[in-house]
């Protein structure tokens, strides 16, 4: 999703295949939030995103005004090739972790924010994980 509108920056997404299953793992620009959603159906994945994106937030408690303006602004999409060297590292980072929690963690949910969790390098200097720097980020004004 391409709209720099939106607090979270651009979302990156990536099909993954563990085993059998077929997931789609996608990361926001600026906080490195991850989403893990099922693959199919592909025709319903963007509104599936979003739905996500208003569950996980929830589930870090951040303000619903907050979560439905995010969401306002998450309309408009692009597909196209990663334009971030970092959201990329994070992925495959994720991708690799998730592989781990599959046969633990019985939610889509629950695996996303089991990943929000997980420290990243770009983070260091902050917040250090995707979780507590969306907190940090939403609790701005």
């Amino acid at each position: 999703m391409a709209n720099t509108t939106t607090r979270l920056g651009d979302w990156y997404a990536n099909l993954l295949h563990i085993g059998r299953v077929q997931l789609v793992l996608a990361i926001s620009e600026r906080t490195f939030l991850p989403m893990v959603l099922a693959a199919a159906p592909s025709a319903t994945l963007v509104p599936r995103l979003r739905a996500g994106v208003r569950e996980l937030l929830a589930a870090l408690d951040i303000d619903g005004t907050h979560v439905e303006r995010e969401l306002t602004h998450m309309h408009q999409v692009a597909f196209g090739k990663t334009a971030s060297r970092q959201v990329t590292g994070v992925m495959i980072d994720f991708a690799k972790g998730l592989e781990f929690y599959l046969d633990g963690e019985p939610s889509l949910l629950g695996l996303s924010l089991k990943l929000a969790e997980t420290p990243c390098s770009p983070l260091y200097k902050t917040e250090t994980s995707p979780d507590r720097a969306t907190l940090a980020l939403f609790a701005t004004p």
